[in-house]
């Protein structure tokens, strides 16, 4: 039996349209069993992960059809990740984990690897630990700073949902990003290793920790990245001038940025990091605090995903 968990809003919309006239006939036509849950609010994919979790008895076949942010959303509801075995669709805007395992963006694609040709792969997943013990894993990356605020400032933005419709929404990130870019305030950041050792970070812009060699719709902040080693690639990038930062982001599309002086790579399988004033923490691109200190660790492992 295959539990699909459905964004129908992901893919701008049409996530529900791939579900009915794509991916469900599929599944009746080949006399598969499965049960779709749909996703309609804040909250949903939380909720429905767990209970599909908690009433399973043995290993759970479980299919996302969403984007990078669905997976995270089921991710905080499973009580026990590593009886999962998942496979995924992605209909999402960034679709950075997809990327990574090379898992194509066409649905029947995707779900011809799932129901066919894929075979389980055992990958890493990481978690953050806040100040007042609250946890979050995520399956890609946790950024604090800079791509945060993008990600939260764009969840809000009034102007996104019209420019997706249009296949325009990249172009809302890049206004956004300018704009989050020239207003940041400098703040110093410190990140603590798993052997105490400490490294200074100054005019802290971002911290990336990365479980998969992309995030933000492919920026490739963790080039040398494996998903099944047990380490966090950390990305960490301060005292570099705004005007200089407008010309090394682009070349993070291709793992060249780490030529610019400012921008250091580090690795680790947890560690601590503090800055100076809270500032937005994101899991795979969900936004849900902001925070001053918190810790993050790889769960080697974790999961098993269909690749």
């Amino acid at each position: 039996m295959y539990h699909i968990i459905i964004n129908p809003a992901s893919r701008s919309g049409r996530g529900l349209r791939i579900w009915k006239q794509q991916i469900e006939p599929v599944f009746q036509s080949q006399n598969i069993p499965y049960h779709p849950y749909f996703s309609e609010k804040a909250g949903d994919t939380v909720r429905i992960a767990g209970e599909i979790s908690r009433h399973a008895d043995a290993s759970l076949s479980l299919i996302i059809l969403g984007g990078d942010g669905t997976v995270n959303e089921a991710l905080q509801g499973i009580p026990d990740t590593s009886r999962i075995i998942m496979g995924y669709i992605p209909t999402g805007s960034s679709n950075d984990l997809a990327r990574d395992l090379n898992i194509s963006k066409d649905p029947l694609q995707a779900l011809d690897l799932i129901l066919h040709t894929g075979m389980p792969h055992p990958m890493d997943l990481g978690t953050v630990t806040f100040s007042d013990g609250s946890t979050r894993r995520f399956a890609v990356s946790c950024g604090i700073g800079f791509d945060a605020a993008v990600c939260e400032e764009a969840l809000h933005s009034k102007i996104k949902a019209a420019m997706n419709r249009l296949g325009l929404g990249k172009l809302t990130y890049l206004g956004i990003a300018l704009k989050q870019l020239f207003s940041a305030k400098a703040v110093s950041g410190k990140l603590i290793l798993e052997d105490d050792s400490t490294v200074d970070i100054g005019n802290m812009l971002f911290s990336a920790c990365m479980l998969h060699r992309f995030e933000g719709g492919g920026f490739m902040f963790a080039p040398d990245a494996d998903d099944s080693d047990g380490f966090l690639n950390v990305c960490a990038v301060g005292d570099l001038s705004k005007l200089l930062i407008l010309f090394a982001l682009p070349t993070a599309f291709t793992g060249k940025h780490y030529r610019f002086k400012g921008i250091t790579p580090y690795k680790a399988r947890s560690l601590t990091l503090e800055t100076t004033l809270p500032l937005w923490i994101h899991t795979d691109g969900e936004v849900s605090r902001k925070s001053s200190r918190i810790h993050v660790a790889c769960e080697k492992n974790a999961i098993q995903i269909l690749r």
